[in-house]
């Protein structure tokens, strides 16, 4: 008798070409993810507190650098690399702690490693991929193109404190180029975002859900 083996949940945790604001917007998901989780999240290996204040002080070092000083710079990127340690710290935790359940891994706030293959992988049926767009609170949806269909809708929910996603919010998307953009969202926060198209009069189902984390 053969049995599935479940693929292990790894975190992402890969920030050397992260900016500062989307390290910060990870940290701040992550503090307040595992933070509000007592029940899976127990013993994590950080004081919360002292993360807490950790991205505090991130958070301060970024809005100093931006007059583009050298030594505020030079500062930030030093706070940016306390607060990558705590986060790494925290990411192995949470893979060891969730048992490899989707929605415990995504209470914590960490997004999810991809398996698949390959860098031009698709991330989803119909999702190719999800850029952050050039405005605080937008992402831009990339939508794989499917020959028989007619258009697609675009739809996105911001993922609950269980793991779930709340109130979906629809988009109507004419064509795959440009990628659509998606805008209102609130940074730091989780969304899960599905597509599906319209073939002949009718729609197939909804892809699996893509997480990312707005910035």
């Amino acid at each position: 008798m053969s049995t599935t083996k479940t693929k292990p949940i790894r975190a992402m945790l890969g920030f050397t070409r992260t900016g500062p604001t989307d390290i910060l917007a990870r940290a701040t998901a992550v503090y307040t993810g595992i933070n509000g989780d007592t029940t899976d999240y127990v013993t994590p290996p950080v004081d919360m507190v002292t993360f807490k204040g950790a991205i505090d002080t991130y958070s301060s070092k970024i809005t100093a650098a931006m007059d583009g000083g050298k030594k505020a710079i030079a500062e930030r990127s030093h706070q940016g690399e306390v607060v990558i340690k705590m986060l790494r710290q925290l990411g192995h935790y949470v893979e060891a702690n969730c048992n490899d359940d989707m929605p415990t891994f995504l209470k914590s706030g960490f997004e999810a490693a991809s398996t698949a293959k390959g860098a031009n992988q698709p991330l989803s049926q119909f999702i190719r991929k999800i850029n952050q767009g050039s405005n605080s609170g937008q992402v831009l949806v990339t939508i794989t193109a499917v020959p028989a269909a007619f258009s697609y809708e675009l739809r996105w929910a911001a993922i609950g404190a269980g793991g779930t996603p709340g109130t979906w919010t629809t988009q109507p998307v004419s064509k795959t180029r440009p990628a659509a953009s998606v805008t209102g969202l609130t940074p730091g926060t989780t969304y899960a975002f599905q597509v599906r198209c319209l073939g002949n009069a009718s729609y197939s189902d909804w892809s699996d859900s893509v997480t990312r984390i707005c910035t």
